[in-house]
């Protein structure tokens, strides 16, 4: 299942080759790091796109913030499932999107984040996620979508690690450009 993981990982959504425009890559050195920042996100695409191999100190999942805002903006619906159960889940009124990678202590796990629509300031921006993780059997994918109710362009994107955990060395962070039709 692995193997399965890494190639949704190289593989994100389905486009046309040269789409997709690498923007920036963020690889965690030693020590680890406790956030991830994007800036200076300049308007040239469509949409963005971020691809992400996680491990976390504390094994909690991720939290993100769009132009810094830390003000309860936010919004987002989760499905999951683990192979025995499913499960829904929403919540409003947050400071920031939340998002469940399911990485653990010793386990990476990958996420796929799609901001549609990013640099349009005429509503508020849509983000989806995949998630998932393979835990020798145990582990977990799941599809969230959130909302960030501001019509500003968004030009930075910081990934905080939730509680007072870091992202381990070796986790990945890696920011595209999508261009439409």
């Amino acid at each position: 299942m692995l193997n399965s993981v890494v190639a949704l990982f190289n593989a994100g959504a389905a486009a046309a080759a040269g789409d997709y425009e690498s923007i920036a890559t963020v690889t965690v050195g030693s020590g680890g790091s406790s956030s991830i920042t994007f800036s200076s996100i300049a308007a040239d695409w469509t949409h963005l796109q971020i691809r992400a191999l996680i491990k976390q100190s504390d094994g909690y999942g991720a939290y993100a913030r769009l132009n810094s805002d830390s003000g309860n903006n936010y919004t987002r619906h989760r499905l999951q499932g683990n192979g025995s159960t499913a499960s829904a889940f929403g919540e409003t009124g947050q400071n920031r999107l939340n998002i469940n990678t399911s990485a653990g202590f010793s386990d990476f796990g990958v996420l796929i984040t799609d901001i549609l629509d990013y640099a349009n300031t005429n509503k508020y921006k849509t983000v989806r996620h995949l998630t998932g993780i393979d835990k020798n059997g145990s582990g977990a994918v799941l599809l969230e979508s959130g909302l960030w109710m501001d019509t500003s362009a968004i030009t930075s994107i910081t990934f905080i690690n939730p509680f007072t955990g870091n992202y381990s060395q070796y986790s990945k962070f890696a920011l595209y450009g999508l261009r439409s039709a």
